[in-house]
């Protein structure tokens, strides 16, 4: 596979998964579709760390718009062109890094939920991992369903900050690859 045709692969890949952490990031402010919480400042602390919006959102989708370029003839899809996708693609590596941390300690420290009458985190520097005792999930009274919606969004941002780590990853090899042996586009380099 040329790195041009390589390139386009991974910047398609990467459009979806930042949608999909920018998408979780928002939905993460919203504990049960309801905007009080937010308005109250009773989000979990994780939530405005914002590793889904700027991490696997924005400093992912940058790189993928540019990567997407490099892959195409014109002034992106040549050496120089495949040079500055390496240090973009590092760039979309920050950001999935920053997000795969944000989730790890968000899923680590559990939801900010009211327990009996005081807003906590309870799971926070518990004995016992709220992620494997069911039974635990019944501390939080408000929001509903807090624990399964904050594990099941902050599972996925870390499944799609993975999958971004390992692409940008992959693209900083095929850049260096397109850098030193052109991008197999016709025509010209």
């Amino acid at each position: 596979m040329c790195t041009g045709t390589c390139s386009r692969f991974i910047a398609v890949a990467l459009y979806p998964l930042a949608v999909i952490s920018i998408i979780c990031n928002i939905v993460l402010f919203f504990p049960g579709g309801d905007i009080k919480y937010a308005k109250d400042g009773n989000i979990t602390e994780e939530v405005k760390y914002m590793g889904g919006l700027i991490g696997g959102g924005l400093m992912v989708l940058l790189p993928a718009l540019y990567i997407h370029l490099t892959g195409k003839n014109g002034c992106c899809g040549n050496r120089c062109g495949m040079f500055l996708s390496i240090a973009l693609a590092a760039v979309g590596v920050a950001g999935a890094l920053y997000s795969l941390i944000v989730a790890v300690v968000g899923l680590q420290n559990g939801p900010l939920c009211k327990v009996l009458i005081v807003w906590t985190t309870p799971f926070k520097d518990g004995d016992q991992s709220y992620l494997t005792d069911k039974t635990l999930w019944g501390l939080c009274t408000a929001p509903e369903n807090i624990v399964e919606f904050h594990i099941g969004l902050f599972a996925t941002l870390l499944a799609t900050s993975c999958l971004q780590l390992v692409l940008c990853a992959i693209q900083m090899i095929n850049g260096l690859f397109g850098c030193l042996c052109g991008t197999c586009n016709k025509g010209p380099l």
